[in-house]
This record gives C-alpha cells, structure tokens and sequence, in this order.
C-alpha cells in the first residue's frame, strides 16, 4: 500500500507540531521570587528612582486603606498562561490581610480573613500583563474594570516603551477605586483599634471580675463557699470569654477567682452561720457587742442553757458568797472585764 507524498508531508508536520508541543510543555515552571518589596523587577526595565515612587504609592495605599498591592515584571511566564502563574504567585506572597492581621485591624478577634491583595504579573517578552485580585478587592476592582485598566492605563504607554508610566496609571486608577471601598482601616498605633481595643477589653474585664469576686463571696455567706466560689468562678469566666474570646485565659481568670473566694469567702450552709441570740449579741454563743452600755438583762448575756445550768448551781450554793463566785467565774466567761450591774442574788430566783 503506497502513501501519498502530500499525506506523508501532513504526518510528518503533524509528528513534528507534537514534538515541538511535548518539548515545550516539559520545561520546568518559572520560579515564584521571593516577596522582598512590593515592587519586583526580574526585568532590569525600571531604574531605582522609578521603583522607589512606585513603592511610596503603594506604601501610601496601604497605610489608608490596609490593602497590599504588589507589582511583578518578568521576563516570561512560559510555558505557563499568565494567568496560571499569576496565580501561583498570588497563593507564594500571600497579600492582603489574612485573619490575624484583620483581628488586630478590627480589634475583633472573631474577624475572618480579608483578603484585601491585589497583584500585578507583567511579561514583558510575552507582551502579557495581568491583575489578580483578591475577593475583598472583587467589589471594587471586579474582572471587567481589571480588564479596562490594562486596555486603557497600561497597554497604550506599554506600546509607546512607558513601562512605568503605564505602571503608574494602573496604580492610580487602582488606588481610586479602592478609596470608595467600605475595607476596615488598618490598625495604627495609638489610633484606637487592635491593640488599643484589647486594652480596652482588659480594662472592661476588671470591674467584671472583680463584681463576680465579690457576689461569689455573698453567696459563699448565704449558701456555703464552695458554691459561691463555684459561680463566682464561672461568672469571671464567662466574662472573660465575652470580652476577649480567649478561652484559656477565661479558664485562669476562673479559677482564680474560684480560689480566691473559697479561701476568703464567709462560711455558711455548714453549722456556722451567723444567730441572734439576744437583742445586743449575734453569733454562736453570748457574744457582747462592744460599748460598755450596761443596762441588759441575763438574757444578753447567757443562752437558755446556761442560764439554767448557772441557776442551778447557784441555787445549791450555801452562802451569798458562794453564790457571787459562781457568778463571777460564769460573768467572766461571757463577757470577760465587763460591768453590767446585774445582781447575781436575782439569778437564783430569776
């Protein structure tokens, strides 16, 4: 079976299209450059004093608005798509504020990622640029404005060999679109937000702490210290994890709180509560409230048990003498140096 020459031809082409192909796609990738400034020129194409003004107006951005923009120029991004390397390049310098910096913009620390990057990939021998914007930018620089910046800011001066007018326009189109975004302000020192705020927090959490200290030992009064200091405890935990959502650190402040009032708390609910046991004594026995009035009766000074125990020693005493004795020794425990004019001769018959 004989082939046709112009068949032949068309193979051969075919076998060296594939080749060609099979080659190109098994060179390695570009390599992502590190992040070391928010301008990065693999090109040689802008001089220091053009990168230095470009890196001052996104320096500026970033300090109103909290965006990062970065700007790449290399030579070539093959045997990648531009937009597959951009990519790669955005996930490398990872810009924009992720979830630690947007708590401490926020001063919230349940804040989520914003997100708010945006990069610049210029290849320059590819005559290829490209924006990849970050979703907290998708708002304000969504993919048809991306595309009308570079057809209008970028590509005319490119043509002309303005690369860094061309790069400049972008930047400022950008930063004008991103003015009007609703972004949160970025954390500045002293200006309120992220650290001011957990200062802030802090300050709140003291006087809530100390509220719970104190109604932890109320209750450990009332009810016992080891349920005082139980919800005193929780109730210093649970503020502190409202304030500042730090779960470890409202497990310390609870437990502080919880040791402090069991140590100092008052004891109740066990056999020592406070009772009155006369219209001048409070407590477990005749304890005299202090002033010297004079004045009371026994029953300010002994309970019913005392008293009857007291009367009937006295009642078997022989002689007034031996009865003033007994009193006094009694007088003397309840209410030691005490003067309160009461005949013992009328316990006898009291």
């Amino acid at each position: 079976m004989r082939v046709s020459p112009l068949r032949a031809v068309r193979t051969l082409l075919a076998l060296l299209a594939w080749t060609v192909a099979s080659l190109g796609w098994a060179q390695p990738l570009q390599k992502v450059p590190p992040l070391s400034a928010r301008v990065t020129d693999l090109t040689g194409t802008l001089d220091a004093g053009q990168r230095q003004q470009l890196e001052s107006s996104l320096a500026a951005l970033e300090k109103r608005k909290g965006t990062q923009i970065a700007i790449l120029l290399v030579p070539t991004t093959q045997p990648e798509p531009i937009e597959q390397y951009a990519l790669r390049v955005a996930e490398a310098w990872k810009l924009g504020r992720g979830k630690e910096r947007a708590q401490r913009d926020t001063g919230d620390k349940r804040a989520q990622a914003i997100d708010d990057g945006l990069l610049i990939v210029v290849a320059k021998n590819d005559r290829k640029v490209r924006i990849e914007v970050g979703y907290g930018l998708e708002g304000a620089v969504p993919d048809a404005i991306a595309k009308r910046i570079i057809s209008e800011s970028i590509s005319p001066r490119f043509r002309q060999g303005d690369f860094f007018g061309g790069l400049q326009a972008a930047v400022a189109d950008l930063s004008a679109r991103i003015a009007g975004e609703d972004l949160p302000a970025p954390w500045q020192p002293g200006h309120g937000g992220g650290a001011d705020a957990g200062s802030d927090s802090f300050s709140a959490l003291l006087p809530i702490v100390l509220m719970a200290f104190v109604l932890g030992t109320i209750v450990s009064r009332i009810v016992g210290r080891f349920i005082g200091a139980g919800l005193g405890g929780a109730g210093a935990g649970v503020a502190t994890t409202a304030l500042v959502s730090a779960g470890p650190l409202a497990m310390i402040v609870g437990a502080g709180v919880f040791l402090l009032v069991l140590m100092t708390g008052g004891g109740g609910g066990g056999g020592n509560r406070l009772r009155r046991t006369g219209p001048n004594t409070i407590g477990q026995g005749p304890v005299i409230l202090p002033g010297g009035w004079g004045g009371g009766t026994y029953r300010d000074l002994f309970t019913a048990d005392e008293r009857n125990t007291l009367r009937e020693k006295m009642q078997a005493a022989a002689t007034p003498e031996e009865r003033a004795r007994l009193w006094s020794e009694q007088r003397a425990l309840a209410d030691p140096g005490g003067t309160d004019g009461l005949d013992p001769e009328a316990m006898v018959v009291a």
